[in-house]
């Protein structure tokens, strides 16, 4: 693993878990903060294989706004991710930056000791207050814990 600098919380898209680790979040329809540093790791939530990009990253295959099509694969990385978040800098993106991607970063809060039942308004507070749009996305955020 690469330890680098973290992710500055004033960034658009930074996600503090009650860790400290810092998640960012966004939505790849949109351009990239030329400023801000790019991610040491990304993780696509996307229905086809995104483009490639400068820096490590994985895809799972997760359409638009449904669940991912394989969630053993899903845990997995979402797990891997929160790990990596503790030296590097994570992004997990989607298209627009709150379903599929607010719905992860709440699997994240949840992995991190939010209560599933809080996790959506946790991420809908501190990330965006549309995150998670589906009701299948809430229910799948209340029953990551258990898997």
């Amino acid at each position: 693993m690469t330890t680098v600098d973290g992710w500055d919380e004033r960034i658009p898209g930074v996600l503090r878990l009650p860790s400290g680790r810092l998640i960012r979040g966004r939505g790849l329809r949109h351009p990239l903060d030329p400023v801000a540093p790019g991610p040491s790791y990304g993780v696509y939530l996307l229905g086809k294989p995104p483009e490639r990009f400068p820096w490590e990253s994985r895809w799972i295959r997760w359409p638009d706004f449904r669940l991912p099509t394989d969630r053993a694969d899903a845990r997995a990385v979402l797990t891997e991710v929160w790990e990596r978040a503790a030296a590097e800098r994570v992004e997990i993106a989607c298209g627009g930056g709150r379903g599929r991607t607010g719905t992860a970063l709440a699997c994240l809060a949840v992995l991190d000791g939010v209560p599933p039942q809080e996790a959506v308004a946790y991420v809908r507070a501190r990330y965006d207050r549309r995150a998670v749009e589906t009701p299948w996305q809430r229910a799948y955020v209340r029953r990551f814990a258990g898997r």
